[in-house]
């Protein structure tokens, strides 16, 4: 309703109390006395119980009462006034002359009483009436909902979608697990279960949406719920966790995050050794700017570096990692950490050296790549020029101006690459190795799968695409990969580089990789919409140098452990002398050679580099 509405009714109510009062209170003394009454005195008796009721009503602020929201404890308070002002209208009534005894008094009392009560209840019921009846109207437009759940948090959504006509909701059932709940009757809803049955329960009450609305569920069961819900075609929403709710009061309903949809709890890493490794250090962050390095950043920033160098090629993602860290300082009064801003490329080799001569970092993390494949793959020179020359000159300078650890962002592409991008990536890896057999800074590589929400994945790439109403497009509908999110790949990295030895390339457990066709069946569900109905989804068929199955990263039974049970460490290989094949890698450049021209040298150097039929 109009705000302005809404002020004319609260504004309005307390005036119709009164004038109803006034004609209760004649009516009464008329209509339940025989004998003569005098009806100016009834008039002034009852123009004071109206005054009184005013008075009552303005110390109590039962006028404030919000008329779309009264329940039945308002109705009590309002009974409970009325007796009060009942009651002191009769003890005033012995003492105004002309008005009938005691006996038809009090009768007429218990009548204005009742009646009294009625009015000023019912007056109020009225907008939550009408509301009542449009909500029928809407009803039939909402989605029909299933709450997962049905405690005290579940009746606090059921209540909301009866009293609110702006939501979104329904409510037809509830699904619990509790065998003393199933079968019964809650707020007027059947109570449906077990949860694992919640497929046929939605079937049969032909829902459009589940809420899931149990907040002391543990992880584990969470995102069992989840797999089952990803089997049907309804919206998942959810209420907050307890440990996520910022108070007593917080009970909204949030959509289900892509993190808990990847169905595996998240990789906590204990970054208390590696913040005392780099305390007081300085660090040069390479590719700062990207989705990884800025992640990096803001990371290697809680460590309280002395020195922290961003060095990028893209000036305005660059900013924005440097402007977020200079509010941080600001607000934090953090005066401690330099901050310094470099915009350059790691294949001038130049640029290169008088950054790391200037500023003698103790540690470089190089998170500097071209990392998208089907680009790489049309420039394969310029894939070779960052990569790999990139990484030739990051390392070459950290050997000698004694660095004291070098981490390489590596990727699992690298693993019997089929594309160009994996190809250098692998060449980059034997890069590091070769340079840590011979230098006294310890070289080690970090390799990991797809990183959820960075530059070049597929989520932005699908939430754009239903952002545009659609169709999402996927290579094929069986293609698998591994992922991981944006803060669990840094922080492995600046883990790994603890642990760093020398030559290592680590390796994370990821768990079960995700099907990319679920993953964008979920994408859809969690903006509200259904697959295939809402969202159509496109099979384009694979592109060039895609993997269909992404290959195993993990073997346990061949890599060794580390301190953290979910880092393992590649069996290393002998390193080879690389400076011959950089030399020879070195003229594409300056030769115009063809992609295919190109991408023959490199297998000839990367001798797992090959194409999948």
């Amino acid at each position: 309703m109009n705000p302005k509405f809404k002020k004319f009714f609260k504004f309005i109510y307390p005036v119709t109390d009164f004038i109803l009062t006034c004609i209760i209170s004649m009516a009464f003394f008329t209509a339940s006395n025989t004998s003569d009454i005098d009806y100016l005195s009834c008039l002034f008796f009852s123009l004071g119980g109206a005054a009184v009721l005013l008075i009552v009503f303005t110390i109590t602020k039962i006028y404030k009462l919000e008329i779309w929201e009264i329940g039945l404890h308002d109705t009590a308070y309002i009974a409970l006034y009325s007796t009060i002002i009942g009651c002191a209208g009769y003890a005033i009534s012995g003492f105004i002359p002309g008005l009938p005894s005691h006996y038809e008094a009090a009768s007429a009392f218990v009548l204005y009483f009742i009646s009294l009560t009625t009015v000023l209840g019912a007056t109020r019921y009225v907008p939550r009436f009408i509301t009542s009846i449009k909500l029928r109207h809407v009803d039939q437009k909402r989605p029909r909902t299933i709450v997962i759940g049905a405690g005290s948090a579940a009746k606090v959504i059921v209540e909301d979608t009866r009293k609110n006509l702006n939501s979104n909701n329904k409510i037809v059932a509830f699904v619990d697990d509790d065998v003393e709940k199933i079968g019964k009757i809650y707020s007027g809803l059947n109570i449906e279960g077990p949860i694992n049955n919640i497929e046929e329960i939605i079937k049969a009450y032909n829902a459009e949406e589940v809420i899931i609305a149990i907040a002391t569920l543990s992880k584990e069961r969470y995102h069992e719920i989840l797999d089952i819900l990803s089997r049907t075609d309804v919206r998942v929403k959810r209420m907050p966790l307890l440990s996520e709710m910022a108070g007593p009061n917080d009970v909204r309903i949030v959509n289900v995050d892509l993190e808990e949809l990847l169905g595996r709890e998240p990789i906590h890493l204990d970054n208390s050794e590696m913040y005392s490794m780099l305390k007081g250090k300085t660090i040069l962050v390479t590719g700062a700017g990207g989705s990884i390095g800025s992640e990096l950043v803001r990371q290697i920033f809680e460590a309280h570096p002395s020195t922290l160098v961003l060095f990028d090629i893209y000036e305005n993602a660059t900013y924005d990692i440097q402007m977020e860290l200079v509010r941080k300082m600001k607000k934090g009064h953090i005066k401690d950490i330099e901050l310094v801003t470099l915009i350059g490329s790691t294949y001038n080799e130049i640029r290169v050296e008088q950054i790391i001569k200037k500023y003698r970092p103790d540690y470089i993390y190089h998170a500097a790549a071209y990392k998208h494949v089907p680009l790489m793959e049309d420039s394969p020179a310029e894939a070779i020029r960052t990569n790999v020359i990139g990484t030739y000159n990051v390392a070459k300078l950290a050997d000698k101006y004694k660095v004291k650890k070098m981490v390489l962002v590596s990727t699992d592409k690298a693993v019997r690459p089929t594309n160009v991008m994996g190809a250098t990536k692998r060449f980059a890896e034997t890069i590091i190795q070769y340079f840590d057999s011979k230098s006294e800074t310890n070289y080690a590589a970090v390799r990991f799968g797809n990183v959820l929400g960075s530059n070049g994945s597929v989520v932005p790439l699908f939430k754009k695409q239903i952002e545009d109403g659609g169709p999402i497009t996927l290579t094929d509908t069986n293609i698998i990969r591994y992922f991981m999110t944006i803060p669990e790949a840094s922080s492995l990295i600046l883990q790994c580089g603890l642990y760093a030895k020398g030559g290592e390339i680590f390796i994370l457990d990821m768990g079960k990789p995700v099907r990319i066709y679920d993953l964008a069946v979920k994408l859809i569900k969690q903006a509200g919409l259904i697959p295939g109905k809402d969202i159509e989804i496109i099979e384009t068929g694979l592109r060039p140098g895609e993997k269909l199955y992404e290959e195993l990263l993990l073997d346990k039974k061949t890599q060794k452990k580390t301190a953290h049970e979910r880092i393992f460490v590649e069996p290393s290989e002998p390193a080879k002398p690389i400076e011959e094949e950089i030399t020879q890698i070195s003229e594409v450049f300056g030769l115009d050679k063809e992609v295919d021209e190109i991408k023959m040298l490199l297998r000839q150097i990367i001798k797992t580099y090959h194409v999948e039929s």
